[in-house]
């Protein structure tokens, strides 16, 4: 039981949160581009944090389900229809066997996720995460982008019920990105190399805007605008790269890297996009305006803290009792030993529906003698 590819996307990829521990050998962590839009797709079906789903850039894959299940759509508005038919972002739906979901070009935001209930899907684990690290070609699915006719399994035969159904959606994140917004701010750490730019460079960086490129890819985003000047050149001996990490090249535009980042590089980094606001970035079309502001390590910090107690605000609005939110045939399934343990105590005695009929009969015949 799963999904067939009818179409694959431009790149559409199995995506968990990354593979850690590995940058060391050479491995970059790979995973989500958009970490928010992610751990709301999955909350919204009731998988774990770090299930499996897959993401798509540009243009979103068609495929075909083998069973019946749920799905959660979040990030980019890809204007998704299941059977031709449009369906809710940023919440539970469910789908028949048979039934194809369809994506269409990105009205909003780049990178589009797909979560299926159950764990969603089956795909091997290597080296602790089952992201899809397209340059080592490990992990996700065969280590590569989805192809035409490829058939991805659940890790559940299907579903036809989901609890408090009715409570798993969300009015959309379109205030999180900003997309209505004629620019997106993006918050930074300074560092580590920032003494390696002159004065003028650090505010040219700081206070004059930028705008993205059609040079973004997985592994980073080339912005362009003026040039941030340095004391003697970019140049560094090569150490490693944070998520997030803002390079200075010799050109003097920056580089802000991603999640297929290579491990270690050679150019300055002027400060870090704090990791809260990086799901920002990634959604930005070519053309976005984006501007820097400066914060401290303990703002950044704050900042984590506060999307952590969003999460555990988000998650319970989805889990909320509502109408609906019990299933008829787990019941029935709790209900049967217990009526089937009454009957056999009470063998040979008149049923309740009985013992109430004779009740009834006496009042009748008690009224109809005084009458």
């Amino acid at each position: 039981m799963g999904v067939t590819t009818i179409k694959p996307g431009v790149l559409t990829t199995v995506q968990d949160w990354g593979r850690s521990g590995y940058m060391g050998s050479g491995f970059s962590p790979s995973g989500v581009m958009d970490t928010r839009a992610f751990r709301i797709a999955n909350l919204l079906v009731d998988n774990s944090q770090n299930a499996p789903v897959l993401e798509f850039c540009l243009a979103g894959p068609t495929l075909r389900f083998t069973t019946n299940t749920f799905i959660a759509i979040t990030g980019g508005d890809f204007d998704p229809k299941v059977d031709g038919h449009p369906v809710p972002m940023y919440a539970a739906v469910f789908v028949r066997r048979g039934s194809v979901l369809s994506f269409g070009a990105p009205r909003r935001g780049m990178y589009g996720y797909l979560a299926v209930a159950g764990e969603s899907f089956r795909v091997p684990e290597v080296m602790g995460s089952r992201s899809t690290n397209l340059k080592c070609g490990i992990g996700g699915w065969k280590g590569r982008a989805l192809n035409t006719g490829d058939y991805l399994p659940f890790e559940t035969k299907g579903l036809d019920f989901l609890p408090n159904l009715g409570s798993h959606a969300l009015n959309g994140d379109a205030a999180f990105y900003g997309f209505d917004e004629t620019e997106t701010v993006l918050r930074v750490v300074p560092g580590p190399q920032d003494s390696l730019f002159t004065e003028r460079g650090m505010a040219t960086f700081f206070e004059e805007p930028f705008s993205t490129t059609t040079k973004c890819d997985r592994m980073g985003f080339r912005l362009d605008g003026p040039e941030i000047e340095t004391v003697n050149g970019s140049d560094i001996i090569s150490d490693g790269i944070a998520y997030g990490a803002v390079q200075i090249p010799s050109h003097g535009r920056p580089i802000i890297m991603l999640a297929d980042r290579q491990t270690t590089g050679g150019y300055a980094k002027i400060g870090t996009v704090v990791s809260v606001d990086v799901p920002k970035l990634v959604q930005c079309a070519p053309g976005r305006t984006i501007r820097f502001k400066r914060i401290s390590v303990q703002e950044a910090q704050q900042l984590f803290r506060e999307e952590a107690r969003h999460m555990k605000a988000l998650e319970k609005m989805v889990r909320r009792p509502c109408s609906g939110g019990i299933s008829p045939r787990r019941t029935a399934r709790r209900l049967t030993p217990i009526l089937e343990a009454q009957a056999l105590a009470s063998d040979g005695e008149k049923l309740w529906i009985e013992l109430s009929q004779t009740d009834a009969h006496k009042h009748a015949t008690a009224r109809s003698e005084q009458g």
